[in-house]
């Protein structure tokens, strides 16, 4: 909701009361190019709308009448804030009416996206692919074609529910029908997926915030209304054990199976891996060097001497500007290449449910936690720019001093019997 504005001149009918009558009316602008108006008569005043702009000109309009002698209605007599609320519903209206170069009928849904992600770009803002893969798998399809001035907000919530309910989706060929994950039912899989709907929430209401900011939409109420799920991120970390990762590797299949390694021994995300390159391997330093990451700094990461021998072997007879990690006939590993392999790896290892290959990257943050490594630490490692991140998703793993105290202090209560059963499978899961 706009701000309403004050004039010590127009706010109240007292102080109206002591303008001269006059044809020009007596203006307050609510902003660059728009303005409301007191026009004073002999029996009373009118209120007058202005909207400039360098492609129309100067436009006016009657918007009611002053209550300089009637009580204010909102209707027909209005008050000075009652005015601009009205004035600004007919400012909306003229933007949505002009286009912009060669645009012709309503401003859609698919128009403000466009105009989102050529700003995006300006701005310089980083993961642009990952917006605009969000954007025409989530929002186009449903709501593209929906002029911004009819999407509605129960529309919203609709879609925001539908959403939420849909399974992740898994790579189709062109032209097929789009196929989706087994649909997971547990409280952390429908978390997962109400957290998914959050953010492409998000996205919609920047990209209309920015067509109200433009003004070409109005009445940013109805997505603004519109709220995300609660309680959707709170972090429930899932990792692999030891055996686990040794399992996941054994069963990966051709090159797949150096990147899953490759992740397991840096935390590096499945893209950083797929651009690494034979020169981004520094034996001396006993690192690997990260140029292209997510927040777009990049980054050192610190080899085990595990790390650096499956490095160099990786590096062997390739020159410094091959791809480290290729696929198997040699090309770079692309978008969303990633799913099928590491589903069919999960299966064979007997890994359930089955993890995405950022579980990968848990697994080696995760470890190093539990192995009582700094926070501080393993953020440079992942490549965070603090620690809130770290200690959000990890710090419950590391060695607790509370933990240790509280065990060291209370000692034995002496009422649970010794037993030698030992749960099957006990310290697979996470």
């Amino acid at each position: 909701m706009a701000r309403t504005l004050r004039d010590a001149a127009l706010n109240t009918r007292s102080a109206r009361a002591k303008l001269r009558a006059r044809r020009e009316p007596y203006w307050r602008s609510l902003s660059e190019g728009l303005a409301i108006g007191y026009r004073k008569g002999a029996k009373g005043g009118t209120w007058i709308a202005r909207h400039y702009s360098s492609e129309h000109g100067r436009r006016f309009r009657a918007l009611g009448t002053t209550d300089d002698v009637a009580n204010a209605d909102g209707e027909h007599v209005l008050s000075f804030a009652q005015v601009q609320e009205v004035g600004r519903r007919w400012f909306a209206e003229l933007a949505c009416g002009d286009r912009i170069g060669s645009d012709h009928g309503p401003y859609s849904v698919a128009q403000a996206l466009d105009d989102y992600v050529t700003d995006y770009k300006r701005r310089g803002r980083k993961a642009l692919a990952r917006l605009e893969w969000t954007i025409k798998a989530h929002i186009k399809p449903e709501l593209g074609d929906t002029p911004v001035e009819k999407l509605t907000r129960r529309r919203i919530e609709g879609w925001h529910a539908n959403l939420a309910e849909t399974p992740p989706r898994l790579r189709t060929k062109a032209g097929k029908r789009q196929k989706h994950m087994e649909p997971d039912y547990t409280p952390d899989g429908i978390r997962r997926r109400r957290s998914t709907a959050n953010r492409v929430l998000t996205i919609l209401k920047a990209a209309l915030n920015l067509a109200h900011h433009n003004r070409r939409a109005d009445t940013p109420e109805r997505w603004q209304a519109v709220k995300p799920f609660k309680e959707t991120d709170e972090p429930k970390v899932r990792y692999l054990t030891d055996a686990e990762s040794q399992r996941l590797i054994n069963a990966s299949s051709g090159q797949f199976r150096t990147l899953v390694t490759a992740a397991l021994l840096t935390g590096c995300r499945y893209g950083e891996l797929a651009a690494m390159q034979v020169g981004d391997f520094t034996p001396d330093a006993k690192a690997v060097h990260v140029p292209v990451t997510k927040g777009g700094k990049a980054r050192y990461v610190h080899l085990t001497d595990e790390g650096i021998e499956f490095f160099t072997a990786a590096c062997a007879g390739k020159k410094s500007g091959d791809v480290l990690f290729p696929r198997s006939d040699g090309r770079p590993w692309g978008q969303a290449h990633q799913f099928r392999p590491m589903l069919e790896a999960c299966k064979v290892a007997k890994i359930e449910p089955a993890v995405s290959f950022h579980v990968l990257r848990h697994t080696y943050a995760s470890r190093l936690a539990m192995k009582g490594v700094p926070m501080a630490v393993i953020a440079e490692q992942l490549g965070h720019s603090d620690t809130r991140m770290t200690e959000r998703h990890y710090a419950h793993l590391a060695p607790s001093y509370v933990g240790d105290a509280v065990r060291a202090a209370f000692g034995t209560l002496g009422v649970v019997e010794s037993s030698t059963v030992v749960p099957i499978g006990r310290g697979e899961r996470r």
